[in-house]
Parts: structure tokens; C-alpha cells; sequence
């Protein structure tokens, strides 16, 4: 039985962009009137683009987005900021 850690890691782009989609995303839910962190929460973990409305594209650049490097970003960002 081994117990060693398996390390992820890739490069990281930019995230400039990513916020911005992230950004449009979230205030496209909001304008639909949905819960933009329930929406978005259910995108990135079922990889279903149903979650993200089609309003303002948002679907379409949501899916730009590597769900990865969101999701290391979202982190990064969550544990740098408490």
C-alpha cells in the first residue's frame, strides 16, 4: 500500500481574463435572477453548461474558462483573502 501524495500542478495563464468572464458570468445570473454562487458551484462541479445561462453569451465564455484553473484560482484566491 502506497501513501505517497499525488502532486497537481499545471501552468498558469493570466487571470485577468478569467475574472472577467467570471465577472460577466455572475452578473448575468444575477440579472436572470438566479444565485450566481449556486449556478456557478453547480457548473464547476458537473461540468454542465445548463447551470450558466445564455444570457449575454455567458454560456459560451464561461466554457472558455478551463474548470481547473478556475477552480485552483477561486481557492487561491478564497485562502489568500481570510
Amino acid at each position: 500500500m502506497t501513501d505517497k501524495t499525488r502532486e497537481f500542478s499545471f501552468f498558469r495563464e493570466d487571470n485577468a481574463e478569467m475574472k472577467e468572464v467570471l465577472t460577466t458570468v455572475y452578473e448575468s445570473l444575477v440579472e436572470k435572477g438566479y444565485n450566481p454562487i449556486n449556478q456557478i458551484v453547480g457548473y464547476i462541479l458537473s461540468e454542465d453548461p445548463t447551470y450558466i445561462t445564455t444570457y449575454n453569451n455567458a454560456r459560451s465564455l464561461i466554457r472558455k474558462v478551463d474548470r481547473d484553473e478556475l477552480l485552483q484560482e477561486l481557492v487561491r484566491s478564497y485562502l489568500n483573502n481570510r
